[in-house]
C-alpha cells in the first residue's frame, strides 16, 4: 500500500493518523536528505575454495544493504553480505589473508545465523572505515526495528530517532569514503608506477578531450548508478514504511475490535452477575425453608423416639408381668393338682370313717352315699353352696397374689375367688376351691394374651 498525502486529513484522529504522519515525515526526510553510498574494492575469501578474490563492494548505510560485484561497472550484484543488529563486525586481530602487508586490514563479520564473512582492505584505515560504517548501518537497523515495535506508544519519537541515526550513518560513510579513496590511490600507484611517467608526456587537444570525456562518462555512469541505487533505496524504504503503516492500521483495528469485545464481555458478566445474585437469593430462601422442615422433622423424630422409648418400657413391663403371671399360672396348676389329690384322699378317708360310723350306728349305705355326695358337691338341698375355701388353698392363693405385687382383695378378684361365694351347678363335682382355681387360670390366660397383644 503506497502512502499519499490525501490519506491523512486534518480531522483524522487516533494512533493510525499520527503514525502515518510520522511515516510521511520520515519518508520526506529520507527522500530529500543526501544519501551517500560507501563503495570500494575489498578482498573476499571464497566460501568453497578459500581463495581471496577482489570484489567491488557497495554499502548503503541508510538501509544496511551491502552488495558486491565482480567489477565496478557491473549492474547486477554477484552477492550480498547479510548482517543484522546482533551481528559481530570487527577488525580481525589475526591476519586472515596471510601476507604481511595485510596485518590489521582484515574484517570479520558473523551474523546471528552463524554465517561468517572474511574481507580484507588495502590499508588499516580503510578497514576501520568499513567497520565503522557497517556499525553505523547496524544502528540504523536497530532504530528502524524500535520504531516498528513502538507503534502503539511513542511512534513519532522513534521515527524521529530513525532520521537522526540515518543522518549520522551518512556522515560516517562520507568520512570513511575519504579513507577508502586514499587507500585506493595508494593501491593504484603501487600497481601502475609507469602511469606517472606517461602523464608527464605532452598531450594534444584531442587526447585531452577524449580523456575528459572518458572521465565525465565514468562520472555520469557513477552518478546514474548512485541515482538508481538511491531510487531503489527510497523505494525499499517506502515499502517498509508502507508495511509499517499497514501494521499500525491493523493494530488499531484489532484494538477497536478488542475494545468492542471487552465491552460485550463486561455486559455479559454484569448480566451473569445479576442472574447469579437472583439464584443465590432463591437458594437462600429454599435453604431457610429446608432448615425449618429439618427442625420440624427433628422435633417429630425426638417425639417418636420418646414415644418408642415409652412403649419399650411398657413392653418390658408387660413382658415382666407376663413372665410373672406365667410363673403364677404354673404354680396355680401345681396347687390345683395338689388340691385335687388332697380332696381325693380326704374323700376316701371320709368314706372310710363314715362307713365305720354307719356300721356303728346302723345307718343304711344309700344315705351315707347321699350325704357324701352332698358334702363333696358342697350344695345344699335348696341348690346353694355352703362350703368355703379351705385355709390351705386360701393361703396358697394369697402367696401367688403377693408374688404378682397385688393387694389381697385385688388378687382374690383376679383369681375369681370371693369369700362366701355360692357355686351353683358344679357339673364336674369338684369343690368350691377347684372351681375358683380354674376360673383364675382362665383369667390368667386371657391376661397373658392381652399383654402379648400389647
Amino acid at each position: 500500500m503506497a502512502l499519499h498525502d490525501n490519506d491523512l486529513s486534518p480531522h483524522q484522529d487516533g494512533p493510525v493518523a499520527s503514525t502515518k504522519a510520522s511515516l510521511d515525515r520520515i519518508k520526506q526526510h529520507l527522500t530529500t536528505s543526501s544519501r551517500f553510498l560507501l563503495q570500494g574494492a575489498l578482498l573476499k575469501r571464497s566460501e568453497t575454495l578459500r581463495k581471496w578474490n577482489s570484489r567491488w563492494f557497495t554499502l548503503d548505510p541508510t538501509t544496511g544493504r551491502m552488495e558486491y560485484r565482480l567489477e565496478r561497472g557491473d549492474l547486477t550484484p554477484k552477492g550480498t553480505i547479510n548482517f543484522d543488529i546482533g551481528s559481530t563486525i570487527i577488525v580481525s586481530p589475526i591476519n586472515l589473508q596471510g601476507l604481511p602487508k595485510y596485518d590489521g586490514c582484515c574484517i570479520y563479520i558473523q551474523n546471528l545465523a552463524k554465517k561468517e564473512y572474511f574481507l580484507c582492505a588495502e590499508t588499516r584505515g580503510a578497514a576501520r572505515a568499513w567497520v565503522s560504517t557497517l556499525q553505523a548501518a547496524q544502528l540504523v537497523l536497530k532504530a528502524h526495528k524500535e520504531a516498528v515495535s513502538s507503534l502503539g506508544g511513542t511512534g513519532s519519537a522513534k521515527l524521529g530517532t530513525v532520521a537522526a541515526v540515518v543522518a549520522a550513518a551518512n556522515a560516517t560513510a562520507k568520512e570513511a569514503a575519504k579513507e577508502i579513496a586514499a587507500a585506493m590511490q595508494t593501491s593504484t600507484a603501487a600497481k601502475r608506477p609507469d602511469m606517472l611517467h606517461e602523464s608527464d608526456m605532452p598531450m594534444d587537444a584531442m587526447s585531452i578531450m577524449k580523456e575528459t570525456l572518458r572521465v565525465k562518462d565514468e562520472e555520469l555512469h557513477q552518478v546514474a548508478k548512485e541515482m538508481r541505487a538511491r531510487d531503489a533505496t527510497i523505494k525499499e524504504l517506502a515499502e517498509r514504511l508502507s508495511e509499517t503503516a499497514e501494521a499500525a492500521e491493523a493494530a488499531a483495528s484489532a484494538a477497536q475490535i478488542m475494545d468492542k469485545e471487552r465491552k460485550a464481555a463486561r455486559t455479559d458478566i454484569a448480566k451473569l452477575r445479576g442472574e447469579l445474585g437472583e439464584k443465590i437469593r432463591e437458594s437462600s430462601f429454599e435453604l431457610e425453608a429446608l432448615k425449618g422442615k429439618l427442625l420440624e422433622a427433628e422435633r417429630l423424630r425426638d417425639e417418636a423416639l420418646r414415644e418408642a422409648s415409652k412403649w419399650r418400657a411398657e413392653l418390658a413391663k408387660a413382658r415382666d408381668q407376663a413372665v410373672i403371671m406365667e410363673a403364677a399360672l404354673h404354680r396355680a396348676e401345681e396347687a390345683a393338682r395338689l388340691a385335687s389329690a388332697d380332696n381325693k384322699s380326704l374323700s376316701k378317708s371320709s368314706q372310710i370313717e363314715k362307713a365305720g360310723i354307719n356300721d356303728a350306728v346302723g345307718l343304711p349305705l344309700e344315705e351315707d352315699l347321699s350325704s357324701e355326695s352332698h358334702l363333696n358337691n358342697g350344695v345344699s338341698e335348696d341348690g346353694s353352696s355352703t362350703l368355703h375355701p379351705q385355709p390351705m388353698e386360701s393361703k396358697h392363693i394369697t402367696e401367688e397374689v403377693n408374688l404378682l405385687g397385688l393387694d389381697i382383695e385385688d388378687g382374690l378378684t383376679l383369681y375369681g375367688v370371693r369369700p362366701f361365694i355360692v357355686l351353683q351347678g358344679n357339673e364336674k363335682g369338684g369343690s368350691l376351691f377347684e372351681a375358683s382355681l380354674v376360673e383364675a387360670c382362665y383369667f390368667l390366660l386371657e391376661l397373658i394374651e392381652t399383654r402379648q397383644g400389647v
